[in-house]
């Protein structure tokens, strides 16, 4: 999608940009078996188009005026001040550089703020008119391109996309942890958890498919299987509120940013079992998801050659000997906290289930990375529910 459509219902779109999956070593394990020079991948059409569409301001403007993310961040960086003032770091996906000069506030000595779109020229006036050149170092260029000569302690990133991992830019994040971020160094956000529930939406129904059975007196309902692929067969990124969701929500992958691969993000498979908390009818399922800001403060304890490894053993981090933080900061996206631009992702069913209280539904979810572009996703819902199996598959592009 380019800068200047609209996603259908009459909003400028995020556009795509470059959501515990993992295993479970520490930071300093993670740096030490990285590769020291990751190969970068090459740089497509798709890519090239979805660069372009960040230089338009408006995207920029909002996710900034989206102050539940902007403010989040912020609270995160002066939470961290400790870990940020007098060190160097990396902004993976500046934008404008609002994070980078938050850090910089936060008393960073160097701040490397990379971004491949266009908008990096205007973050360097940003940066100049704010009195931060000697301090905040823009680069325009893709993370895997661009020359950092030093490693970094700190790197922060806005990399989330619709149902987190939409987009692919976690990929770029683990590109430059791997290539530049110290052993035990500080990575925000930390972590990410993307959650699923069934929901019943029955104003959606109204507005997108049963508005066609009377128009101003006109019989249209042979419009109505029409209407439902163009409103239903793609996700929708819309608010919908706690009201809307049937059930507790089931946890879809868990990503330790210090921890995962990209090719875990290749695809993540979960089992669901959910059971409806009202009679109603199933109109679709909605994703959405967390992020946590928290400090590398606990390691594993290394294996010694003579002493069995316990998993379950952890010790304060020699580099970093504060105590853990009893406090974690989250920026959530779920219907029940205050909305964010990042709204819910929704997949509609082109007929409603009916279900009764207490009625069970069992099944899974596939994400995959498309093999067309990484930045689309290739979602697959197959679940049973009243002696039936169902099956919703979409592509978010």
């Amino acid at each position: 999608m380019f800068a200047g459509d609209t996603d259908g219902n009459g909003h400028l779109p995020r556009p795509r940009r470059p959501r515990r999956v993992g295993g479970m070593g520490s930071p300093s394990d993670q740096a030490a078996s990285a590769p020291p020079h990751p190969a970068p991948p090459p740089c497509t059409d798709y890519d090239m188009a979805y660069f372009k569409a960040y230089s338009h301001i408006g995207v920029h403007e909002e996710m900034l005026k989206d102050h539940v993310r902007t403010n989040t961040y912020r609270n995160a960086i002066m939470h961290h001040k400790d870990l940020i003032s007098g060190k160097v770091v990396l902004d993976v996906g500046c934008g404008t550089g609002v994070l980078s000069i938050f850090c910089a506030f936060a008393g960073a000595t160097r701040v490397y703020a990379v971004d491949a779109s266009d908008i990096a020229l205007q973050a360097v006036e940003i940066v100049r008119e704010n009195e931060l050149s000697e301090k905040v170092i823009v680069l325009h260029g893709r993370i895997e391109d661009v020359q950092i000569e030093e490693k970094v302690d700190v790197i922060i990133s806005e990399w989330m996309g619709y149902m987190l991992l939409y987009e692919s830019m976690l990929g770029s994040v683990i590109f430059a942890r791997d290539k530049w971020l110290k052993p035990g160094g500080l990575l925000l956000p930390s972590h990410a958890s993307l959650y699923l529930a069934p929901i019943t939406n029955s104003r959606r129904y109204q507005d997108s498919i049963y508005f066609w059975r009377d128009v101003y007196g006109i019989k249209m309902s042979s419009v109505m299987p029409l209407a439902k692929q163009c409103a239903f067969m793609e996700p929708s990124v819309e608010t919908i509120s706690g009201e809307n969701v049937l059930t507790w929500p089931a946890v879809v992958a868990q990503v330790d940013c210090y921890t995962i691969q990209a090719p875990d993000l290749e695809t993540i498979t979960a089992a669901f079992k959910f059971t409806s908390m009202l009679q109603a009818p199933l109109h679709g399922f909605a994703f959405w998801f967390d992020i946590e800001f928290n400090g590398p403060v606990r390691q594993k304890v290394k294996k010694q050659a003579s002493q069995p490894l316990d998993v379950n053993m952890e010790m304060s981090s020699p580099s970093n000997k504060k105590k853990k933080q009893d406090v974690s900061i989250v920026l959530s996206t779920a219907p029940e906290d205050a909305p964010t631009h990042w709204q819910q992702t929704l997949l509609y069913l082109f007929e409603p289930i009916e279900l009764n209280k207490d009625q069970i539904m069992e099944g899974s979810v596939t994400i995959s990375q498309s093999r067309q572009h990484a930045r689309f996703l290739n979602i697959c819902l197959k679940y049973f529910t009243g002696d039936q199996w169902y099956v919703k598959e979409s592509v978010m592009r």
